[in-house]
């Protein structure tokens, strides 16, 4: 229906689209004048007495136009002139045209009212234009419209003439004042541009006393509302997103600088102090007591989708499960067994509003902007002009300034500020880092207000994303010890979990893998958090283990902290199997590490299970894993996996099957077959005919790179 097409957009609060211009609802059927009157009567009641703070004398010339329609239809119902059947062709047709126009006049009436000022602002050509099409098309409607046909008043016909008169002479207008406004946002743009902060009193008397914008709340709403222009739009946006991002850096600065940390903001943060959790609340918990509706659930996961996208065949599926799906190999429709034409996806973003608004309707969390959901942040990704990188430079050095000297109140708040400026672009991690955030960020890792310590964590990720603050953040005095302390003792399950992910990043720096892996309780709060954490605290702790045990000096301190046990149990979870099994293959390539595995009781029937069940690369893994360990473990190990059942049909499967690393491992382990003590006999030859790979080498245990997601 289009009527669901206009109101979903104004929801969204993007500009009006052409196919929302529709007629929506067939007028073949209805008394036309009643619905006509009744649809402007409505659209008077509500934008009569309405005060625009944009746009005002355009849309208190479109009001009056309705009003003289309304009056013009309110004679035709109450007269028995207004029956369709006593209405001529014409006038019935210039009757429908009149309904589309009336409600393409709500929907614009209402896209003024709605929107954020700033938005109205930076817009006022393109809406004013809106506005004279629409003047247009009614003075075109008037110029047919049979007057004379209609039995109308003279004084109502007067009217209506008045109305024509003044519809031939309409012209486009720009409000002038408006103009100078937006010229005045522009200037500040280009001040940051060119490296200069613009005047603080400018600056308040334009968001203070020109807008209207006079507290936090109000500073934030219009942050929020430019945001969702540039996701919603997709690109296609004038001005540019990275303009726009400019703006946006804009607003946050003067947010900060005019209004500063007001109570309502601080309030936000300790009025209830069980609020903060609630958006810890596991999804799982929510679905136990809802029912979610089907099509919202992906096909291949069956849980609900955070990313819908549509494949080549029209169906849609949860963005990670599909390309989960095309990494495999897989090259068909799960659900509907064709053939992929391509491999593109592209975004159901219909479905994705409709899941997000069913979500806040019951409750259930949903916060797509804390996923790596391209998407959802794609304003993030457009290029940042000069402008921006500015603005959010001199917001850096406000908030750091909180953070050292400021309320813990006003700290958590700042914590919470830079953590989210962190999460996009190289640019803002680095001058965040060389503006002195980190030992601040450093002290808030030991606070009890979970709020506070959440936020220091996360955005201590978010920075140690950039190669340079990564050797900032180790080098800083305690700051290794504090973030392990958050991943043991952490007030929130969110704290924890990203104390893992910071381990994670940390340790993409091998000189660093060895300082991790001997600070106290790092590897034991790993493991602890593989075991028991929830499905994300497991992916973040066994990427972290896995990340560790690429250096070969960690192996006896990660057998002696239980992350070979907790890595074993991890080869049953389908989701951190993978991760968990390339972590044994690197482990057993040393003796104590074969030993250590070798006294694991499921850990050769969970790798044989992953070569019979597993992924593709969780095949791959598998088979390596039990490669390095017959090799590192000698004849012993050799025999009880040789023991397994099926392991010959297992090799054969992978050398016909597998992806070309798993061939080459499977050839590699039936050769350690064929050299171990009896294995003629107990392997019954069967081996011995596989087309073995001749280029296996020993020291092929690749390390499948992991992307860290900003919080």
């Amino acid at each position: 229906m289009a009527s669901a097409a206009i109101f979903s957009s104004v929801r969204r609060r993007r500009s009006p689209s052409l196919e929302a211009f529709l007629v929506p609802v067939d007028l073949t059927q209805v008394a036309l004048v009643q619905t006509l009157a009744a649809l402007s009567s409505d659209l008077v009641s509500c934008f009569s007495d309405h005060v625009f703070f944009f746009q005002r004398r355009n849309s208190r010339s479109l009001v009056r136009k309705v009003e003289i329609f309304l009056v013009v239809l309110a004679y035709l119902r109450d007269s028995r002139s207004g029956s369709s059947s006593n209405l001529s062709p014409t006038a019935v047709l210039c009757f429908k045209e009149l309904y589309l126009l009336l409600y393409r006049s709500k929907i614009l009436l209402d896209y003024c009212s709605q929107s954020s000022k700033l938005w109205l602002l930076l817009q006022s050509h393109s809406i004013s234009g809106h506005f004279h099409d629409l003047n247009q098309e009614i003075s075109t409607l008037l110029d047919v419209f049979p007057i004379k046909d209609l039995n109308l008043s003279d004084d109502i016909k007067e009217q209506v003439e008045l109305l024509q008169k003044q519809g031939r002479q309409c012209k486009l207008y720009v409000d002038k004042n408006d103009e100078v406004l937006r010229l005045k946002f522009f200037s500040f743009l280009d001040e940051f541009e060119n490296g200069r902060i613009p005047n603080h009193v400018e600056l308040r008397l334009f968001f203070v006393e020109r807008l209207g914008i006079k507290d936090v709340e109000s500073c934030r709403s219009e942050i929020e509302f430019l945001e969702e222009q540039i996701v919603n739009h997709e690109g296609d946006i004038e001005p540019a997103a990275s303009v726009l991002n400019g703006f946006i850096a804009i607003t946050r600065y003067c947010q900060f600088l005019l209004f500063g940390f007001e109570e309502d903001e601080l309030r936000l943060c300790f009025k209830n102090p069980k609020k903060p959790w609630k958006g810890l609340i596991s999804q799982e918990m929510a679905h136990t007591f809802l029912t979610i509706p089907k099509d919202f659930c992906c096909p291949i996961s069956l849980d609900l989708m955070k990313d819908p996208v549509i494949v080549s065949t029209g169906q849609t599926y949860d963005r990670s499960s599909i390309a989960r799906w095309m990494e495999e190999g897989h090259c068909t429709c799960p659900k509907t067994g064709q053939m992929l034409d391509d491999t593109r996806i592209v975004p159901n973003r219909a479905l994705r509003n409709l899941i997000m608004q069913w979500c806040i309707a019951h409750g259930v969390p949903y916060d797509p902007t804390e996923t790596s959901d391209a998407s959802a942040e794609s304003f993030a990704a457009a290029l940042p002009i000069k402008a921006a990188i500015e603005a959010n430079r001199a917001t850096a050095v406000l908030l750091i300034q909180q953070l050292a000297n400021g309320s813990q109140g006003a700290q958590t708040v700042a914590a919470r500020e830079i953590r989210l400026l962190a999460k996009t672009g190289k640019e803002n991690r680095a001058f965040i880092a060389e503006a002195g955030a980190i030992p601040h960020l450093r002290k808030l890792l030991s606070s009890s207000n979970p709020v506070a310590q959440e936020n220091a964590v996360t955005a201590m990720l978010n920075l140690s994303i950039y190669a340079k603050n990564k050797s900032r953040i180790m080098d800083e005095d305690g700051c290794l010890g504090s973030i392990v302390e958050v991943l043991r003792l952490g007030l929130t399950v969110e704290a924890r979990q990203n104390a893992a992910a910071t381990l994670f990043s940390l340790s993409a720096v091998h000189e660093y893998k060895k300082r991790i892996a001997d600070q106290g309780g790092a590897v034991e709060a790993l493991a602890e958090l593989l075991r028991v954490g929830t499905p994300r605290g497991k992916q973040d702790a066994v990427t972290a283990l896995f990340n560790l045990a690429t250096h070969a000096d960690n192996c006896s301190r990660m057998i002696e902290a239980g992350a070979v046990t907790a890595l074993v149990g991890a080869l049953g979870n389908e989701g951190v199997a993978e991760e968990a099994a390339g972590a044994l293959a690197l482990i057993v390539r040393q003796p104590i590490g074969a030993e250590a595995v070798g006294k694991e009781e499921t850990a050769v029937s969970g790798l044989i299970a992953m070569m019979r069940c597993g992924t593709p690369r969780g095949k791959e893994n598998a088979v390596a894993a039990l490669l390095e360990f017959c090799r590192t473990g000698g004849a012993t190990a050799t025999r009880r996996v040789l023991k397994a059942p099926a392991m010959a049909s297992l090799l054969q499967t992978l050398l016909f099957t597998g992806t070309k690393r798993a061939r080459r491992k499977a050839a590699s382990l039936a050769r350690v077959f064929q050299k171990c003590e009896n294995a003629t006999s107990r392997f019954g030859g069967s081996g011995v005919g596989y087309p073995f790979a001749s280029n296996s080498t020993t020291n092929d245990v690749s390390v499948v790179p992991m992307s860290i997601s900003v919080l």
